[in-house]
């Protein structure tokens, strides 16, 4: 009766979820076609914070086990990490720039706007400039992920300023944002999750 009622659940989920389906390389999957794995996983990601299977999980789900690493990894990173919203979907979207990766830019950039970054600022991260006017907390998460990406590590004096302002978890929280949204920007583009066709993009989506 619990196998049911929980299937029934993810049903019930999956038929609210309008990004269920995304990847053209690999199809959305019908829960019939899911092993018990699979279901676990996509009921854990349904009924968590995000509510939906957008983005890279229906891809992840090809490898369950690690589908429910990488969801927990990202559930932190997105939901309870040490920064402040706002730099934090500064980073995810200086990622996506990084990769080319249209669907993360389109999941995303709504949600820096919410938190408070300035529009000016999300242009130029867009167009892969340096923001003018930005404020200290953004001017450190860019010169730290910008290092970070192009050195492969950074130099003693932005990491000095990002200790001061947010602490070594504050480094390794932005660490991991970095490598995570990395892992998922990889993921949408060789699955070819695309952002809506009518969307207009700051940049080209890779491998087109």
């Amino acid at each position: 009766m619990k196998a049911i009622l929980r299937l029934t659940a993810i049903s019930l989920l999956f038929a609210g979820s309008a990004f269920a389906l995304t990847g053209e390389r690999m199809p959305g999957m019908t829960l019939e076609q899911m092993t018990p794995a699979q279901r676990t996983i996509a009921e854990a990601i349904m009924s968590g914070p995000r509510g939906r299977m957008s983005g890279p999980f229906n891809a992840w789900l090809r490898s369950p086990i690690l589908a429910d690493r990488l969801q927990k990894v990202g559930e932190y990173v997105r939901f309870n990490i040490s920064l402040d919203k706002r730099i934090n979907e500064m980073a995810i979207l200086m990622t996506a720039q990084a990769w080319g990766a249209q669907y993360e830019w389109y999941a995303h950039a709504p949600l820096a706007l919410k938190a408070g970054l300035d529009p000016a600022v999300l242009k130029a991260i867009g167009a892969g400039e340096r923001p003018a006017n930005m404020k200290d907390d953004e001017a450190i998460v860019w010169e730290f992920t910008t290092q970070l990406r192009r050195d492969h590590s950074v130099n003693d004096a932005i990491y000095s300023k990002a200790l001061e302002k947010f602490g070594e978890q504050g480094i390794i929280d932005l660490i991991a944002v970095n490598g995570y949204y990395d892992v998922v920007s990889m993921t949408l583009n060789v699955a070819h999750v695309k952002a809506p066709a009518e969307t207009e993009m700051p940049f080209k989506q890779a491998g087109q």
